[in-house]
């Protein structure tokens, strides 16, 4: 179960079993890997292959049941999970489902409420023919978004996920300290992000599946292309952006180098958004709401002049997934609580089609915002 015990799961079904009945759910049918790992601990890599649905089914009361492919059985076995239920997979003509609608009718009868998720940032992980078919053999069924009530749970950060985020953070820090030996003037940046990834793991990351990031004269052209294999040069500003993981948690963020030398517009674009985080913190309390953390950094960053970054938010939710909800824009007014795990990322643009973007992980407390990544230097470092 990734270092979890079982009182952890406990709690999460607790707290999912009374929303569910204060509004009025009887079962939840979750089919991805977040909302199946988050109720159950099962973890394995075997998700990156399309060909099998897995399905958790949590009722309003009692126990979760697994109705999964028997090539999972072992795995799911050493969780807290004691109900399973297995069929021959792949089989193409009957994918589980059968199997899942007769385990619905034995939990709940003929009628029920069961909850899907449906809403921004969700998705259904089965054919949709399967689905439709699930439906059609459950006609006393009303389907109900339970987006709203996942995202509720998962927002709040218990202390065992907290301290995986923070492991990863730290890791990530101490690799980002090692960049004047790993990278160099002329080095490839795909040997770049090669060289940060061997570290990473190194360093006791458990994986790297996410690394993004630019280089170029004075700024770099956007944040999420693959590496080209130009070499770095005299001038340039690198950014690299990573979210690595340890027992299934993300860290997200990035740290900006100069190499050789800085232009005075790079120079001054990093100690914007260094400004702007800090004003991000400043206001990244409970009680706050996401469009304020927006709106502190989106003022630093027009008092200075700078144009939109292109990115569309500032900042987002952390944790099991790189991004969750919320979102740190001026349209999300989700309210800050203590034990979120939010990110903080100003961008501008610095002219001449060229960005720049700035990225913190904090922990809200109820204080105020801890760093879980090491801050970045004030300065723009150069290489």
């Amino acid at each position: 179960m990734q270092g979890f015990s079982k009182d952890e799961f406990r709690q999460r079904l607790d707290k999912a079993q009374f929303l569910m009945r204060e509004q009025g759910m009887d079962l939840m049918l979750l089919t991805s890997e977040p909302e199946v790992r988050y109720f159950s601990g099962f973890f394995t890599q075997f998700w990156l292959s399309p060909t099998r649905p897995w399905f958790l089914l949590i009722p309003d009361r009692g126990y979760p049941v697994a109705v999964i492919p028997e090539i999972g059985e072992v795995v799911m076995r050493k969780t807290w999970v004691r109900d399973i239920r297995t069929w021959s997979s792949p089989q193409p003509a009957d994918e589980g489902i059968s199997l899942l609608s007769d385990t619905i009718n034995e939990m709940v009868g003929g009628k029920a409420v069961i909850g899907l998720s449906k809403g921004h940032e969700s998705f259904v992980r089965m054919p949709l023919n399967d689905l439709e078919s699930l439906r059609t053999q459950l006609p006393g069924m009303r389907w109900m978004n339970c987006t709203p009530l996942i995202r509720e749970l998962r927002m709040e950060k218990s202390p065992a996920e907290v301290a995986k985020i923070r492991h990863i953070c730290q890791i990530a820090s101490d690799t980002f300290d090692l960049a004047a030996s790993l990278f160099e003037i002329g080095q490839p940046l795909d040997s770049v992000f090669r060289a940060f990834k061997i570290a990473m793991l190194q360093q006791g990351a458990d994986d790297v599946p996410y690394l993004v990031g630019g280089a170029g004269q004075g700024g770099y052209g956007d944040v999420i292309s693959p590496p080209s294999q130009v070499p770095i040069e005299a001038g340039d500003i690198l950014m690299l952006d990573t979210g690595s993981t340890f027992e299934g948690y993300y860290c997200d963020f990035d740290r900006n180098f100069a190499f050789g030398h800085a232009s005075d517009v790079a120079k001054r674009a990093y100690q914007t958004l260094y400004q702007a985080t800090e004003a991000g913190l400043a206001v990244a309390k409970p009680g706050a709401t996401c469009a304020q953390v927006y709106q502190a950094m989106q003022s630093v960053i027009e008092q200075a002049g700078g144009g939109a970054g292109g990115v569309g938010r500032m900042g987002h939710g952390l944790g099991m997934q790189l991004t969750e909800w919320p979102s740190n824009m001026a349209s999300d007014h989700t309210v800050i609580t203590p034990n979120m795990v939010l990110t903080l990322e100003p961008s501008m643009s610095l002219g001449d089609g060229k960005i720049m973007v700035h990225e913190e992980n904090i922990l809200i407390t109820e204080y105020g915002p801890e760093m879980l990544s090491r801050r970045a230097a004030p300065e723009l470092p150069i290489i």
